[in-house]
């Protein structure tokens, strides 16, 4: 079994970017499954209908997000109305939406989790306790377990690795929208990076206009960060998953660019 996860999609580059080389890319691969976050799909922040019918449409079979997928109330509805969209399951009960959901792929049960960190974020339920509950509750046909573990700290997401080496699948990194190169299979069987990275414009500062950016460290004013254009950076991983054991036997680090037009 064979699984694409795409890093954060950004705005109207990262959902061009979908539509023209996420087909190709799927075929190629041999993917039978696609999983992205798309908490910043909708100018940087947040998600609409209309931004997440385009992401269905070019391929992307589960959708989860993070932190900013509450930055447009018109995405709420969203989380509760549809089947194909998480968001993080460690946000307290109460919160719209779901953090797991469980999709059959080609007659395997697939469990999909994500979850959201604590270290220089918003204080939320604890994510390891969270998992652990989930884990122990899902279906025993499930076979294949993936987590989108949005945070920010490199050691919390290392921490959460080898908390779940050998119960999980994949588990795989996103929010900083940087790929990190530090891709591999833990020593019980979990595919692991810190961070997928982005699926954005590539001459951005993840994702926003460069000037705009600098001007904030350069001045600390704070200004509304709009979407840098051109050229778009697919980042993603490949995993593949042996469909009997549930382990991992490979991750593949994936980066390509889309040229604008």
């Amino acid at each position: 079994m064979r699984v694409l996860i795409l890093g954060d999609i950004i705005s109207k580059p990262g959902r061009r970017a979908l539509k023209e080389a996420l087909p190709a890319l799927k075929e190629r691969s041999g993917a039978r499954l696609v999983i992205g976050n798309v908490e910043n799909a909708a100018g940087l922040f947040g998600i609409t209908e209309k931004v997440i019918e385009v992401i269905r449409a070019a391929g992307v079979d589960v959708m989860t997000s993070g932190n900013h997928v509450w930055d447009k109330r018109e995405g709420f509805p969203l989380l509760e109305m549809r089947d194909d969209l998480l968001r993080p399951a460690n946000y307290p009960d109460g919160a719209p939406g779901r953090g797991f959901l469980v999709r059959n792929v080609s007659g395997i049960d697939i469990c999909i989790i994500n979850i959201q960190g604590r270290t220089f974020m918003t204080p939320i339920d604890c994510p390891f306790r969270r998992v652990s509950r989930i884990l122990a509750d899902i279906p025993s046909s499930v076979r294949m377990v993936i987590i989108d573990f949005h945070a920010e700290a490199t050691s919390e997401k290392l921490a959460m690795g080898f908390f779940l080496d050998g119960r999980v699948s994949a588990l795989v990194g996103t929010h900083t929208h940087v790929q990190t190169a530090d891709e591999r299979i833990l020593p019980d069987g979990t595919a692991y990076i810190t961070d997928v990275g982005m699926v954005g414009p590539r001459n951005s500062i993840i994702g926003a206009k460069k000037e705009q950016v600098i001007d904030r460290f350069l001045y600390g004013i704070p200004q509304r960060l709009q979407v840098e254009s051109g050229t778009a950076l697919l980042n993603a991983v490949l995993v593949d998953i042996d469909e009997e054991t549930g382990r991992a036997r490979s991750i593949e680090r994936i980066s390509e660019e889309v040229e604008e037009g």
